[in-house]
């Protein structure tokens, strides 16, 4: 295994085609072929499954490919600091739940570090997702809660991943409402305060388990249940509808605007909220910025 086919997979990944790999990497497409197929012999699986399309990773292929990455961008740090090679651009993947003071790290880590070129992502997706973004690498870093409620299960899956949850800090459970919803001058509000507004989630997919819910209490009945995919769109329907949504109270009003509230809920409850690491790989360079950036945010809740 050389670090030259390392480039190879990586690269072959992101074109989906061993063509268009061929043509980025300035070399035939049989030679090209012929590495890949030499580094699966060498590993003992297969690295792609091909289709009528093209290329795609495989199960086993994603993990190592993860890896692959995590060795190139320390390769391409030593050269840069002691053989003078020109920055290659920048890379760096965090998955989270949907909280704005990750965001807000990201966009922090991308203000210090950005250069002139990189490839920086955030996926804000749904809990499943977050663990298997990280087991698999290909995001370095996760951000997600635990509570009493669903503590077994997710740290059970954890070990099954072999991750590490690190905690962040604990938050008190709040609603996030409309400005001009009734209770936004409220001081706190009860569970069944909310009684008459539409209960605003993040849907969860294929695993769409109470406990791989982001909002706490989702066992709880409600009369107007409304699942969304992303962020947006839930904070147009806080507003457009007056729902509400059960979370942890942190938001910036830099990212977010002015038209959100977070009012403490009365419950019994909290949530710790942490990230994720692989047990077996150490963060990058960007992955440890990301972390202690995150730290930084918090400390200022």
């Amino acid at each position: 295994m050389t670090l030259l086919q390392l480039k190879y997979v990586v690269e072959v990944a992101a074109a989906g085609t061993i063509s268009g790999a061929a043509k980025k990497l300035y070399i035939a497409q049989p030679s090209l072929t012929a590495a890949i197929k030499e580094l699966e012999h060498e590993i003992g699986f297969s690295l792609f499954t091909r289709t009528n399309k093209g290329v795609v990773i495989s199960p086993d292929g994603e993990e190592f490919l993860g890896y692959a990455r995590q060795v190139i961008e320390q390769a391409n740090l030593i050269e840069e600091r002691y053989f003078g090679a020109v920055p290659q651009k920048r890379q760096f993947c965090v998955s989270t739940q949907h909280y704005s003071f990750a965001v807000e790290a990201f966009v922090d880590l991308i203000r210090e570090y950005g250069g002139e070129e990189y490839d920086f992502r955030i996926r804000e997706t749904q809990t499943y997702e977050l663990i298997e973004d990280v087991a698999k690498l290909r995001s370095e870093v996760g951000v997600l809660y635990l509570n009493r409620f669903n503590e077994t299960v997710i740290r059970k899956t954890l070990r099954e991943h072999d991750l590490k949850f690190t905690r962040l800090f604990m938050a008190k459970p709040h609603v996030f409402i409309g400005a001009a919803n009734p209770l936004a001058s409220r001081s706190s509000i009860t569970l069944s305060d909310l009684e008459p507004y539409p209960r605003l989630s993040y849907e969860q997919g294929e695993h769409n388990s109470f406990y791989f819910s982001e909002e706490i209490l989702s066992t709880l009945d409600s009369k107007k249940d409304i699942q969304v995919r992303d962020r947006a769109t839930l904070f147009n329907l806080l507003i457009g509808l007056d729902g509400y949504t059960i979370c942890s109270g942190v938001i910036s009003e830099a990212l977010n605007g002015p038209n959100i509230r977070a009012i403490p809920l009365q419950v019994d409850d909290s949530m710790e909220i942490g990230y994720l690491t692989h047990k077996q790989v150490q963060p990058g360079l960007f992955g440890k910025r990301y972390i202690e950036i995150l730290k930084s945010c918090v400390q200022q809740i």
